[in-house]
């Protein structure tokens, strides 16, 4: 690429904009938080932004990658779900044909449709990275089992299976290093935490970290589609713990060590600061 310092490092002066795809979302808005605190140019990837961006409206693709030179690119609901990887592809060759040659995409770990979607992106021309990162720590406060947590009871059909979760500003993280450092193009990074913990584990850390009794209760499938039903939810979401009761991601990698040079963050400790904001606080 060109525009760019001897060690591949951005210089910060080709005053391009890079457009965050899911720019409100849980990494998203934490990506378009850095590169602004750089003093970069972001244009926020949504329906609600200036111009919009729907995923499902591949017309408003053009006008949202206008004056682009890059993109961080989230598949809202998740790449997993039917239709993902040939938008993501078509996105894609939009993006470069556009001038938007580097693309940074956030997938995950373990998910075969997530490589489709992978390999669509390679195969657009764009000088592309991925990130593939396991559960994050914010579902727990950000959305998905924020108000289980505050209920004091987290009912899952993950058995005893563990999990390898990151945090959110960890992925943020590494996704801007990606977008502004040339050496990680034509890289795939797995990211996950320090540790596997199983979600009582987890129950038990975020009671320490609320001082109040939560629970976990695993449950069938078929009681969690149930829910899903209940709840207007997609089926679909019931597959994605298959992720996880398999043991497909048990195990740990070191992506986010490989690009940041420190550790990836505990869950212990975002559990405190989460539990310090009063997110969990149980509401009268």
């Amino acid at each position: 690429m060109t525009n760019s310092t001897d060690n591949g490092m951005d210089d910060g002066t080709r005053g391009g904009t890079t457009l965050v795809v899911g720019g409100n979302g849980k990494t998203g808005r934490r990506v378009a938080e850095r590169l602004l605190a750089q003093g970069r140019a972001v244009r926020v990837g949504s329906r609600t932004g200036e111009p919009a961006f729907d995923w499902d409206r591949p017309e408003t693709w053009g006008p949202a990658l206008e004056g682009v030179d890059r993109a961080y690119v989230t598949y809202h609901p998740d790449l997993a779900f039917p239709g993902a990887a040939d938008r993501v592809g078509a996105f894609a060759e939009a993006a470069v044909a556009a001038g938007a040659r580097r693309l940074v995409l956030l997938s995950g770990r373990g998910e075969e449709a997530a490589r489709r979607a992978e390999d669509r992106l390679r195969d657009s021309g764009a000088d592309w990275t991925v990130v593939r990162a396991s559960w994050f720590h914010q579902n727990f406060d950000e959305d998905f089992f924020l108000d289980s947590v505050r209920v004091g009871e987290i009912a899952l059909p993950v058995g005893d299976a563990v999990e390898p979760f990151v945090d959110a500003g960890d992925i943020a993280d590494v996704a801007v290093a990606a977008l502004t450092d040339d050496r990680h193009i034509g890289r795939t990074y797995e990211l996950t935490g320090p540790r596997l913990l199983g979600f009582a584990e987890v129950a038990a850390e975020l009671s320490r970290a609320t001082g109040r009794e939560i629970a976990y209760v695993p449950v069938t499938e078929a009681a969690y589609l149930a829910v899903l039903r209940e709840r207007g939810l997609p089926e679909e979401f019931a597959e994605l713990f298959a992720l996880i009761s398999d043991g497909r991601n048990a195990h740990l990698d070191h992506g986010v060590e490989e690009v940041l040079g420190r550790p990836a963050r505990d869950f212990a400790d975002y559990a405190r600061q989460a539990a310090a904001s009063g997110v969990w606080d149980v509401r009268g």
